[in-house]
C-alpha cells in the first residue's frame, strides 16, 4: 500500500504549473497531516472550525490552513487567527462577520464567493443572480480587513462528465465576467477553486487554478464525531 507521501507526490505530478494543491485533511490525525507535511505540503483545507483551531495549535506555524466547509457566523472567531483563505463565503452576512472578526485581530484574510451551480439542493452557495447582487448592491469595497479573491464551487455529483465540464465552464465564465464588470482595477482578484479528488483533471481543463484533494492523497477518512 503506498504511503501519503507517494500518493501526493503522485497528484503533484498530474497538476501542471501555477496550481495550488489544497490537501484536504478533515477528519485525518496530525500525525497523517505530518506525514504530508514532511513531504513538503504546506496547504491543508479543513470543513469545520473547531476542528481547524485545534491542529493548528499543535502543527507547525507556516501552514496555510484553508477553510473549505460551510462556515457559521458564530464560528469564524474560531479560525480568524489561523485561516489564510475561507473558500466558501456565501452571505454578506458572513463577509461582513469575517471582516469584523479580522478588524478586532488587526489582520487581513483573504476568501472566495462560493457559486452554486451544481444540482443538489443541498449544496451551499450564492446563485449566480445572488453572486451578481452582492457585488453590485453590496459595499464590500468598503470591507478593510477582507479582500475577495475570487470564487469557488463544486460540480453534480455525477460520472457525466460534459455535465461536470459544463459547470466548471459557467464558473469560470462568471468569474470573467465579474473580472471585468467588478474587479478591473483589482488584480488579486485572481483564484478559481474548484476540483476534488474525482473531477480535479475536468476542473483544470475549465479555469480552476486551486485544487482540493482529500481521498486521492490521504485515502477513506476515518470520520469523526463533531459538535457543528
Amino acid at each position: 500500500m503506498s504511503s501519503i507521501a507517494e500518493r501526493l507526490q503522485g497528484v503533484r505530478a498530474t497538476l501542471p504549473k501555477g496550481i495550488t494543491l489544497v490537501a484536504v485533511s478533515k477528519y485525518h490525525s496530525e500525525e497523517e497531516i505530518g506525514e504530508a507535511y514532511a513531504a513538503g505540503q504546506r496547504d491543508f483545507g479543513e470543513n469545520h472550525a473547531q476542528e481547524l483551531a485545534r491542529k493548528a495549535q499543535t502543527l507547525p506555524n507556516d501552514i496555510r490552513w484553508h477553510f473549505i466547509g460551510h462556515l457559521q457566523t458564530n464560528k469564524v472567531k474560531l479560525i480568524m487567527p489561523y485561516v489564510s483563505l475561507i473558500h466558501a463565503v456565501d452571505s454578506w452576512h458572513l463577509l461582513s462577520e469575517i471582516n469584523k472578526q479580522a478588524r478586532r485581530l488587526e489582520r487581513n484574510v483573504d476568501v472566495l464567493l462560493q457559486l452554486h451551480v451544481a444540482e443538489e439542493e443541498t449544496k451551499f452557495g450564492l446563485t449566480p443572480d445572488e453572486y451578481d447582487e452582492l457585488l453590485s448592491q453590496q459595499p464590500w469595497r468598503e470591507l478593510s480587513a477582507v479582500r475577495i479573491r475570487g470564487v469557488m464551487a463544486m460540480a453534480t455529483h455525477t460520472d457525466d462528465e460534459a455535465q461536470i465540464a459544463e459547470e466548471f465552464e459557467k464558473v469560470d465564465t462568471i468569474f470573467q465576467q465579474s473580472k471585468a464588470n467588478h474587479f478591473a482595477d483589482m488584480p488579486h482578484f485572481d483564484l478559481l477553486s474548484y476540483g476534488m479528488s474525482d473531477d480535479y483533471p475536468i476542473a483544470l481543463r475549465h479555469g480552476s487554478n486551486i485544487v482540493r484533494i482529500g481521498t486521492a492523497i490521504f485515502g477513506p477518512r476515518q470520520y469523526q464525531k463533531t459538535s457543528e
